[in-house]
């Protein structure tokens, strides 16, 4: 830790986490609802639908992307990315002249307004070209500049950094540091007032996608509380070239390795006042705003993923031959192949209905996005492995290695490896878990927190216990029955000639109340303990996932059969997948109570205690003694600036 790192407790922590929440649901959420038990399935079906402009201007620049796509395909960008571990100039510029800077800014800004369906699609698309040019045009549009000024920046910042983002400055967003990564109360990173008019910036962020080619920067910083400042957490766009700005390093990694991501070291920056977004004190909010659609994108590449992996297993599993017949006749094969096209068809339908939910802005979706996003990585993670697995090993291969010995060149294994940061990516699986339970448990929250709150006094206790009794009396009872035990509900999902989905929601509705009931339980039965039950937690959210999925594939079979396209195998689709899904509730259900949470908790105590030190005699550490959070001091740089803007 460095001498600045703010020293702060767990209690402190989760103060300010939950100060950067929104507070308030002014709108419906289907998953809200369904955390509560209510399978609100009026909230997203019918499905709701593009306007014909949007379709006309979305599908119009999918073209364009398309003809690019093919053309960097042929000549071969693909492989020369993964061999030079960088995404040519040329082809950077290409996209600027495309357009592809500003798929989501507003076309009064120079952008192409395209709506959150087509970027989504924009992205799945030139990320199976090559998943670091879909994480450079994400990290831009979605985390970058362009979305916090769209949501809080003022008219003039708007109309000063908007068309630059739109067709020639590349953007960056900087809020982890060194020794700061889930836990924003500890940044480091300071903004100390310089008169009226300016802040001075000092510090150091960490694996700032895009840092190294950016030529804007979000940068999250401390500004020192005082009488005639506000303080707290605060977001300012700045200039990547400006002085006292050095990019110290750029990292690699096991996959995307055409990532420009880097080391950032702030030494006196002079950032002016004007160049603030929103209030001192307002950065995190406006981060976990930002969020809420931007963590769209990282699911709809995934979505991409799932296909492409689709189309491998399908072309090589029928060519290829064991024992007398293809692989994919052997039902150990083939169930892999029937589990990435099942949950492909549910991703996708789970980015598009809460992408297009996002666009009508009708629904508040903060947890749909987060589900989407924990979902997508987890599940797109688990197809790349099938597909290697699959492919044997011709799947541990690398590309390279099969063209060199003139077998076709399919990059499994660098799939499985691009694919394995979007599980840490913008909020890790385990903190994505710990996000979506506090959104679920935050009706509970209102009306009973007070209650295990330890800071509470007796009367505020009082009060809370009345109004808790009250909202539970109204509640309980609604949990007990339900149209998912009445066999004719939902019956417009068994239209005649096709497979029947009904049951599938009626399973979902059912469902749904269980969930609520239990946690219910749980909340009585730990109170204030409950937030240390992480384990627990986890396996709630799953369970909600999976639910979501299921609606999700269900309302968008639906939706293509009453379209017209492909109907017969939507509902097939659907089918397999809310079967494979029910499967996997059923297990969360069960280890919601019979689990080892409570001994992996003593193994961990014995471990960091130095019990089962024994255990790890007879190897060597080739790692050595170096430090494991390199000194994020503030100072002077001194280290060759590594910032190469594409200009």
């Amino acid at each position: 830790m460095s001498a600045t790192q703010p020293k702060v407790t767990e209690r402190e922590a989760r103060q300010v986490a939950e100060a950067a929440r929104e507070q308030d649901w002014r709108k419906p959420s289907f998953a809200k609802e369904l955390f509560l038990g209510h399978f609100r399935l009026d909230l997203i079906h019918p499905h709701p639908m593009p306007a014909d402009e949007d379709v006309r201007r979305g599908e119009a620049f999918l073209a364009r992307l398309r003809d690019f796509c093919e053309r960097e395909l042929a000549a071969g960008l693909p492989a020369r990315i993964e061999r030079e571990a960088r995404i040519p100039d040329e082809t950077v510029r290409a996209l600027k002249e495309l357009g592809a800077l500003g798929m989501k800014i507003d076309p009064k800004y120079g952008g192409l307004g395209l709506t959150q369906v087509y970027y989504n699609k924009a992205l799945a698309l030139v990320g199976s070209v090559s998943p670091a040019i879909g994480a450079l045009l994400s990290a831009h549009q979605s985390i970058g500049v362009p979305q916090p000024l769209k949501m809080f920046g003022t008219q003039e910042q708007k109309d000063t950094y908007l068309p630059r983002c739109a067709t020639t400055a590349i953007s960056a967003f900087l809020l982890t540091e060194p020794d700061v990564g889930s836990d924003p109360a500890r940044l480091a990173t300071t903004a100390v007032p310089d008169g009226e008019d300016a802040y001075i910036l000092d510090g150091v962020k960490l694996w700032t996608t895009n840092g190294v080619v950016a030529d804007l920067l979000v940068v999250m910083a401390r500004v020192p509380k005082t009488e005639n400042h506000r303080g707290g957490i605060t977001a300012f766009v700045v200039e990547a070239d400006s002085p006292g700005i050095t990019v110290e390093h750029r990292n690699a990694f096991m996959g995307l390795r055409g990532l420009e991501n880097g080391v950032t070291r702030f030494h006196r920056v002079r950032v002016p006042a004007a160049q603030r977004i929103g209030a001192e004190g307002a950065g995190l909010k406006i981060a976990l705003t930002t969020l809420n659609t931007g963590r769209l994108s990282l699911p709809a590449m995934c979505v991409g993923a799932g296909k492409w992996c689709l189309r491998i297993a399908r072309e090589w599993s029928a060519v290829r031959e064991q024992w007398g017949r293809p692989v994919a006749r052997h039902e150990a094969v083939g169930s892999k192949i029937s589990f990435i096209a099942a949950t492909t068809f549910a991703l996708e339908a789970v980015v598009d209905l809460a992408s297009q939910m996002a666009d009508e802005d009708r629904n508040d979706i903060r947890i749909e996005a987060a589900l989407a996003k924990l979902y997508g990585s987890e599940m797109a993670c688990r197809m790349a492995d099938e597909l290697v697995q699959i492919r044997g090993g011709r799947g541990f291969e690398t590309a390279e290695s099969l063209a060199a010995r003139g077998e076709r060149a399919v990059p499994a294994e660098q799939m499985l490896r691009d694919l394995r940061i979007n599980r840490i990516f913008e909020g890790s699986t385990e903190i994505m878990h710990l996000l979506i339970a506090r959104e679920a448990v935050d009706a509970h929250l209102s009306v009973a927190g007070d209650l295990i709150d330890p800071d509470k006094e007796l009367g505020d206790k009082a009060r809370a216990g009345a109004r808790a009794a009250g909202f539970y009396a109204r509640w309980l009872p609604k949990l007990a029955t339900g149209p998912g035990q009445l066999p004719a509900s939902y019956r417009a999902f068994h239209p005649a000639g096709h497979t029947d989905l009904s049951g599938h929601l009626r399973y979902v509705e059912r469902s749904a109340r269980k969930l609520a009931r239990t946690m219910f339980l749980a909340m009585a039965r730990w109170q204030g303990r409950m937030e240390t039950k992480q384990g627990f937690l986890g396996r709630i959210v799953d369970i909600g996932a999976e639910l979501f999925a299921m609606s999700a594939a269900c309302v968008r079979a639906e939706h293509l059969r009453g379209a017209g396209e492909h109907g017969r195998e939507a509902y097939q689709l659907a089918d397999a997948f809310c079967r494979q899904s029910r499967v996997r509730v059923e297990e969360l259900f069960g280890r919601l109570w019979s689990n080892t949470d409570d001994l992996d908790r003593k193994v961990v105590a014995g471990v960091l205690s130095g019990t089962y030190a024994w255990l790890e005699e007879g190897v060597l550490d080739p790692s050595g003694d170096g430090p494991w959070i390199a000194d994020a001091a503030p100072g002077p740089s001194t280290q060759k600036n590594v910032h190469r803007p594409i200009r």
